[in-house]
């Protein structure tokens, strides 16, 4: 049993009101499934960088038992590139240079030792490219899961409707659920997205924490409240990760079992923001993470009597 993870690898350039850096390693793919790397190995990776990608970067998701096998490098070209900076309330941030570089002509080709996958996650691309994903795996995976943005909103809104009607989970923020349905109420656009195939919607909230909904189901979970927060780069790409990650540890898609993955990534994701990059999550241990997981259920669990 294997998780497919699809997505960008790339470089950062992050500025935030704590400090700044130059290029680092980021990308969607990068930040799920060095994530997801933390509940279960056999993850296999599919994207696309250039000559000038370091490889101590493809060692370290090596190590952590990442299957990169599935990462093309495109000789004499450059790795996709985005530069940006993050205002003080670290929710909006303006983009200050994006270089897409080899992602441009990405054609994500799946090697056959990937074909057997049961767990997909579909990082942020272009609507196309998720498509051909799925439409060039021989068997269906049991589970997938895409996260998208609002610039497909944008610009390919009928092929992004068109994506979103073949997967079983979306992830989403709370402003892209409003854009994508029209309606404020995050319940009615929640309702409205559900019509729109998947089974499932998470709609993450940042420092106010993921909301899943499945039928007419609900379940919140809060954001640790942390003291410092350096750079929320990743960070829903991380809450994917280990929410995935766990799903593909235990083997079931419950609701129960997305509640408990809704919590650990969560857990991964509040790490991720306390250091620039990946800086944190490389540096985890076991007992971290599930030190980290306990903090939110403490947060959570009270006893109560209703009289």
């Amino acid at each position: 049993m294997s998780l497919l993870v699809i997505g960008t690898v790339a470089f950062d350039a992050i500025e935030t009101p704590f400090g700044k850096t130059d290029k680092i390693i980021g990308g969607a793919a990068t930040y799920a499934s060095m994530s997801a790397s933390y509940f279960k190995k056999n993850i296999n990776l599919v994207s696309v960088v250039g000559e000038d990608f370091p490889e101590e970067a493809i060692a370290m998701m090596q190590n952590r038992g990442i299957d990169t096998r599935g990462l093309q490098i495109k000789k004499g070209e450059k790795t996709f590139f985005w530069a940006r900076k993050y205002h003080e309330d670290m929710n909006s941030r303006d983009t200050l240079d994006t270089q897409l570089n080899v992602l441009s002509t990405f054609d994500p080709i799946i090697p056959d030792e990937y074909q057997d996958c049961e767990f997909l996650m579909l990082g942020n691309l272009m609507p196309s490219i998720q498509m051909s994903v799925l439409q060039r795996l021989k068997k269906r995976p049991k589970l997938v899961v895409m996260d998208t943005m609002n610039f497909w909103m944008e610009i390919a809104l009928n092929d992004l409707l068109k994506m979103i009607s073949m997967v079983d989970v979306l992830t989403i923020n709370d402003a892209e659920a409003r854009q994508l349905t029209g309606e404020y109420s995050l319940v009615k656009a929640a309702r409205k997205v559900l019509t729109m195939g998947p089974k499932y919607l998470i709609i993450k909230k940042g420092e106010h924490g993921a909301l899943l909904f499945h039928g007419n189901n609900v379940f919140y979970a809060p954001a640790l409240p942390l003291e410092d927060v350096f750079d929320p780069t990743g960070a829903g790409d991380t809450f994917a990760g280990g929410f995935i990650g766990h799903l593909h540890n235990s083997g079931d898609i419950s609701f129960e079992a997305m509640k408990r993955g809704v919590i650990y990534g969560s857990a991964m994701a509040s790490f991720c923001v306390e250091k620039f990059g990946l800086e944190r999550i490389v540096s985890l241990t076991d007992s971290e993470v599930d030190e980290r997981v306990q903090q939110f259920i403490d947060l959570v669990q009270f006893d109560i009597t209703l009289v």
